[in-house]
């Protein structure tokens, strides 16, 4: 038995469950392979950005999002560093979101990766364009010019399928069968670590904890692990925790004392009971390259990196926003040859980034300091150095995917795509459009449309844009911006991309049909 489809999505996790309702919600026929019938039930990917929260807006699923796992009165979502135990006094905040909240139309969240596949799966079971296979796997896989052919598997049984599609997108993890198939390579930075994934329930531990109020997520720095971090999170706020640490490289689940280690990082005896042991290589590695031909690839497919930050679910998000109206525009014939292309040029950039500028350089940076200052041979010296490295709010800010340099928007092409930026509220090519200053409100949000948006004043004429967008087949749509939106994005004309990313604005120059050309990949 075959079916045809616009786009096939290996991989019905978070990201390819994302994916498939951008691209249902715009019309498109989509067909998700899902090898698990319900979500697996390991707490991670559990700090979603105030951009993710964007998406789940844009998906009309974050009031689901919000009201899937409540946190109590008070429980909070925010991170800390220690040193030494989990219960020293040498602690300061680290990774709090909030410092940057002003910059986006919705509030971050914390929750557990398989509470976020629900709702994403609820919804995508209301959109009419997405057929999902529960319980399969791809097997193999063909393309051509005309397009993909994906067999699929029945993992429980001996149902077999044939589907088809235009295109193929891989969302199927780290050890994506996709990626694989197609004949892409990734290039591993190893770090010769083993690592522990311990889940288990503790209520004493809660108590203990009650001295941090509001943290859900604590970062623990000693000298016997030379820059890797012990880190606990919380799971079900007043019960359940997820612990990840380096152990020696031999270890098993049957030869280590897990317990004695758990105790040992919190800093006295608690009562536990533990609900899963796992063990995981920790490594840092990226495609080198995110598309071939028909076949792309997302999310952990694309790239992997050990949960330092919260960093993965949030790029795999990310990559279906950037990569769903770049498909859509080939599928009807609107997007230039280059478009397709910019999806790696744009994201695979941030991701190495993030990476280098982040993941890494945490382990680098904790490392030396670990290595340098110890409160027990010169206390004062130390206690001066853990103070001023508390930079909690800049870092926060410099974590600001951007695309300056794309061949796809205008300015500079000196820049390359980035994680590393800084928050503002101007509008700034190849930058996310932030809501029009920090207390702009969110009536923005109903200006911008699925396709292109040129938000612009009144006094700009922009009959060349309409003109340009006709004759290219492009969409667009023209929105006014008021006086107080102009001074906070310093622009009176601003050009905006389905993802709201901006693709031109008004300092940058060019004709109409030059800067929609470019926007939408026709050289």
């Amino acid at each position: 038995m075959s079916s045809t489809f616009d786009v096939i999505i290996n991989g019905g996790g978070p990201v390819g469950m994302g994916l498939a309702i951008d691209l249902g919600q715009r019309g498109h026929s989509v067909c998700v392979i899902e090898r698990y019938p319900e979500p697996q039930p390991i707490p991670k990917g559990q700090n979603l950005t105030q951009r993710t929260a964007e998406h789940f807006k844009a998906w009309g699923c974050e009031a689901e999002l919000r009201s899937a796992h409540p946190i109590p009165k008070g429980g909070g979502i925010g991170g800390m560093t220690t040193y030494g135990t989990l219960l020293s006094d040498y602690h300061y905040d680290w990774l709090n979101r909030a410092h940057v909240k002003d910059y986006y139309f919705a509030a971050n969240a914390r929750l557990p990766q398989y509470t976020t596949e629900r709702v994403l799966r609820a919804r995508a079971a209301e959109v009419p364009k997405i057929t999902v296979f529960y319980g399969w796997s791809g097997q193999s896989l063909e393309q051509n010019a005309e397009g993909v052919t994906l067999n699929i598997a029945e993992r429980e049984s001996d149902g077999r399928r044939t589907i088809r599609a235009t295109y193929l997108v891989g969302c199927d993890g780290s050890r994506s069968f996709i990626r694989d198939a197609a004949g892409i390579n990734e290039t591993r930075s190893e770090h010769n670590r083993l690592m522990a994934l311990l889940v288990f329930r503790s209520e004493e531990l809660h108590e203990l904890l009650k001295r941090y109020p509001g943290k859900a997520f604590y970062n623990v720095l000693h000298p016997d692990f030379e820059g890797y971090w012990q880190f606990f999170g919380r799971v079900d706020h007043g019960l359940s925790w997820f612990f990840h640490a380096p152990v020696p490289l031999a270890t098993t689940t049957e030869n280590f004392d897990f317990r004695a280690m758990l105790i040992r990082a919190v800093g006295q005896d608690f009562a536990l009971q533990f609900d899963h042991i796992g063990l995981w290589d920790l490594r840092v590695a990226i495609a080198n390259n995110y598309r071939e031909g028909r076949v792309f690839i997302a999310g952990d497919a694309a790239h992997s990196h050990p949960p330092y930050g919260g960093y993965g679910i949030n790029t795999g998000f990310e990559d279906v926003r950037n990569l769903g109206w770049k498909l859509s525009a080939a599928l009807l014939g609107w997007g230039g040859k280059a478009l397709l292309d910019s999806y790696d040029a744009e994201r695979r950039p941030v991701f190495a980034s993030t990476a280098r500028d982040f993941i890494e350089r945490f382990i680098r940076e904790d490392k030396e300091f670990l290595e340098t200052y110890n409160p027990a041979s010169d206390a004062k010296r130390f206690e001066k150095a853990w103070t001023s490295r508390n930079l909690d709010a800049d870092e926060v800010n410099a974590f600001e995917p951007n695309y300056q340099g794309s061949p796809i928007v205008a300015g500079s092409c000196d820049a390359t795509p980035s994680a590393k930026g800084t928050h503002a509220f101007a509008a700034r090519t190849g930058h996310l459009l932030p809501p029009p200053g920090k207390d702009g409100g969110t009536s923005i949000l109903n200006r911008i449309h699925s396709g292109f948006t040129l938000l612009a004043e009144d006094t700009v004429d922009c009959e060349a844009f309409k003109i340009a967008a006709s004759t290219l087949g492009v969409p667009l749509a023209v929105e006014p911006l008021s006086q107080n939106e102009i001074d906070a994005y310093q622009s009176a004309a601003i050009l905006v991309r389905p993802d709201r990313f901006v693709a031109w604005t008004d300092g940058d120059g060019g004709s109409a049909s030059e800067i929609l050309r470019r926007a939408v990949g026709i050289s």
